[in-house]
């Protein structure tokens, strides 16, 4: 299975770093006995790895060899690839890039890995033969991608950074059978490459007939791309470190 992890954003919501947002440190894990920093985008790793996957693939952009330098070829018992992004061109093209290293029979996850979200194994909630979104309650649903669903959790709308979103449930990563993600990409071609966001593009192939599922497993979820993203998210993994040392 694999995983693809977009990485081409310049981050300027939290810059000015020296380095890559993808590399922020974020908490901490035990290497040999020694605790040390943990990059952000390790949180994403780890989970893709406990859903399932064996290949990742970093979409990064021109500049971001520090991220090629901290990861090398292989982490948490999964190989890695590098895809680079020429220019910025949105979510939807980050994802298509990867898209020549995916089988149609093979499934693949999608995340975003300047997030941190509970349960750290909540992916293998998400079914392999369809596209699924792995859902969490938030507060202000109205700066992510709200997930409209139905009594029998299929996909109606997604959302994107809606002002009058009708949902707390936002997608934080998704799910997909290798041939949907070559469908939709053959869709976001035919649309002219006009969808810079993955919601747009998933609202237009639910118009024709496609078919998603939202699954409601996620409990709390943070985006690290802003200064107050980044203190809640250690306030969170303070909180969940304290939890499992109860335990």
């Amino acid at each position: 299975m694999w995983g693809i992890i977009p990485a081409a954003g310049s981050g300027t919501r939290i810059q000015p770093l020296a380095f890559s947002k993808e590399l922020l440190p974020v908490g901490s894990r035990l290497d040999d006995g020694t605790e040390r920093p943990r990059a952000v985008s390790e949180y994403l790793i780890e989970r893709m790895v406990k859903g399932g996957a064996d290949k990742i693939a970093f979409v990064i952009s021109p500049g971001k060899f520090d991220i090629l330098q901290y990861y090398g070829g292989q982490v948490e018992g999964a190989d890695l690839a590098y895809v680079v992004q020429p220019r910025p061109g949105g979510l939807c093209d980050a994802i298509f890039r990867a898209l020549p290293l995916i089988h149609p029979s093979e499934p693949v996850i999608i995340g975003l890995p300047d997030t941190v979200w509970f349960p750290d194994d909540a992916l293998a909630a998400l079914p392999d033969d369809r596209l699924s979104f792995l859902l969490f309650p938030v507060e202000n649903p109205q700066v992510f991608d709200a997930v409209v669903t139905d009594g029998g959790n299929r996909v109606l709308e997604i959302q994107v950074k809606s002002p009058e979103a009708s949902t707390p449930w936002v997608w934080g990563a998704f799910k997909m059978p290798g041939a949907v993600l070559h469908e939709l990409h053959a869709l976001w071609r035919e649309r002219e490459c006009e969808d810079e966001y993955m919601g747009t593009l998933v609202n237009a192939w639910i118009a024709r007939g496609g078919e998603a599922v939202g699954v409601r497993a996620g409990t709390s979820y943070v985006d690290v791309g802003t200064v107050r993203g980044y203190r809640a998210a250690i306030a969170l993994l303070s909180g969940a470190g304290r939890e499992a040392a109860e335990r």
